[in-house]
């Protein structure tokens, strides 16, 4: 079966997702910067970057009012660090005058969790795909957010332990990796990693809904 993902590409890293999905079989993947190429896609991955300028971004380009039709579609998403912002109910510490929330994923995210850009850090983490064995995996974070909870509905993946992580988490709970129904998320970069499961699990969601 063949399927088309669109990247949203206004800004982040939508290149690498782009390259990571067009090595799969039946996949064909395209970089999206108007509302109407929407109507072309499967699905849609929302890529990490910076978070604020890319809903600014959205807003400015008129593409938002489209973005926010596509996320309540029940079309397959998934989102890497920024875009798990974008798609959060709530996030904390955002910037002064907040950035455009798509508020489908019933999560409440921290924008910046671990601090600035000098904070990134790279770890080995133990995650569950659905359907598949507890495995290892390598997380690239870049000025990383983490979902702090999650509601009903919410499936954990994957967390970060005290051992993986740079900032003292005390008793919180450190999420990295979530579904939501036809939501999967990640805080970390999968596409910067020679690891293609995350894509793998993504596209045969996709293609279990086409």
């Amino acid at each position: 079966m063949a399927v088309t993902i669109g990247v949203l590409a206004l800004q982040g890293a939508f290149r690498e997702h782009i390259q990571r999905l067009n090595a799969l079989e039946g996949v064909t993947a395209i970089a999206v910067r108007r509302g109407a190429q929407l109507q072309e896609v499967d699905a849609l991955v929302l890529p990490g970057g910076e978070s604020t300028t890319m809903g600014l971004v959205a807003k400015r380009s008129g593409i938002l009012q489209d973005l926010q039709s596509f996320v309540t579609s029940k079309k397959p998403l998934f989102a890497t660090c920024a875009g798990l912002i974008m798609l959060a109910k709530e996030a904390q510490h955002c910037k002064q005058g907040g950035q455009p929330l798509l508020g489908v994923l019933d999560v409440i995210v921290d924008r910046n969790f671990f601090g600035s850009q000098l904070q990134s850090f790279e770890t080995d983490l133990t995650v569950t795909l659905p359907g598949q064995e507890t495995s290892t995996c390598h997380g690239v974070f870049i000025r990383a957010p983490v979902i702090l909870e999650v509601n009903d509905g919410v499936q954990v993946l994957g967390t970060l332990t005290q051992e993986q992580s740079p900032k003292p988490l005390g008793t919180q709970r450190c999420i990295v990796a979530a579904q939501q129904d036809h939501i999967l998320v990640t805080a970390f970069h999968p596409e910067l990693t020679s690891d293609n499961r995350w894509h793998e699990y993504f596209v045969s969601m996709v293609k279990a809904r086409a």
